[in-house]
């Protein structure tokens, strides 16, 4: 049988998604399917014997995680609200820069990897050297008592914006502009994936579609609105996925840190998996409901 284009493209994504499924299958299908057993029992551990019995608990542990516990629900939705103040600008700054480093000029290459340094910087391995590093511990109190600075600075600036423009909207508008300010660092940290994922959408754009709209008198700004961001629109269904998801696991999160504790401190097996369980429902629903929105917006051409 002879496939159509649509056919070729759907066996290619196939193929591209197999060794995800395949290592889901062998290596995380089965603790996944214990940490669900695990947030509905009680679990009772022997570590002389290396051993562990589950007792069925209903949904006790999802209550206490819910209804009880002081700390877990205050944690998600402080964990939503922070992602949802950050994805958005490292969606715009990401996008920003992507453009900006498509273009030609001298020295790109070198200008695209610095971009990408923070992933580099931001992996495991680098991470723990700098935690166990007395001299990397110094240089980041600086940096955070150099933030502080800039923070009395900016608040004197948004202090202004708001006796200038009055309270309300405006004032909201001023405190979450002032606040992106303020984690700038953050933000730019975040974004080296987001900006190659925008790099590799901006490149699939045949340049003769900027040529003969400038041909016909389309100025940069038009050029922007009309042709790259359409085309790229799948692109920024991807780098907001990858942003929540990216965000929500960091390890230094506080659902992740009181996950760690109770698990690893209170050995309450039982009760930690179930704030995972509903985390991970959390961060799912989320998932969805963001694809489902932003997928209505997105142009797929062909």
């Amino acid at each position: 049988m002879k496939l159509t284009m649509r056919g070729k493209n759907a066996v290619a994504g196939y193929l591209f998604i197999a060794p995800f499924v395949l290592g889901f299958l062998a290596f995380m299908a089965y603790p996944l399917y214990q940490n669900i057993r695990m947030a509905f029992s009680t679990v009772t551990v022997d570590f002389a014997n290396d051993e562990f019995s589950m007792a069925w608990a209903g949904l006790e542990n999802i209550r206490r995680a819910l209804l009880v516990d002081p700390d877990f629900t205050q944690y998600l939705v402080e964990e939503l609200i922070a992602m949802g103040l950050l994805v958005l600008p490292v969606l715009i700054f990401s996008l920003f820069i992507a453009v900006l480093l498509n273009r030609a000029f001298p020295g790109r290459g070198f200008v695209r990897a610095v971009f990408f340094l923070p992933v580099i910087l931001a992996s495991g391995v680098l991470v723990g050297i700098e935690t166990n590093n007395s001299l990397l511990s110094l240089v980041s109190e600086q940096i955070q008592n150099q933030n502080a600075m800039r923070a009395n600075v900016t608040g004197v600036i948004e202090s202004i914006l708001v006796a200038e423009f009055g309270a309300g909207v405006a004032d909201r508008f001023i405190e979450y502009i002032m606040a992106v300010v303020n984690q700038i660092y953050t933000i730019a940290m975040a974004s080296g994936i987001q900006i190659v994922i925008f790099l590799a959408g901006l490149q699939t754009i045949n340049p003769s579609i900027y040529e003969a709209s400038s041909i016909e008198g389309a100025t940069g700004w038009e050029n922007f609105w009309k042709i790259t961001f359409p085309m790229i629109s799948p692109m920024i269904l991807v780098v907001v996925i990858y942003s929540i998801v990216d965000f929500m696991s960091r390890t230094d999160g506080e659902i992740m840190g009181m996950i760690d504790i109770v698990v690893n401190r209170w050995r309450e097996f039982g009760f930690g998996s179930a704030i995972a369980m509903i985390y991970f429902t959390v961060i799912a629903a989320v998932l969805a409901i963001v694809g489902f929105l932003i997928s209505k917006l997105v142009y797929y051409y062909d």
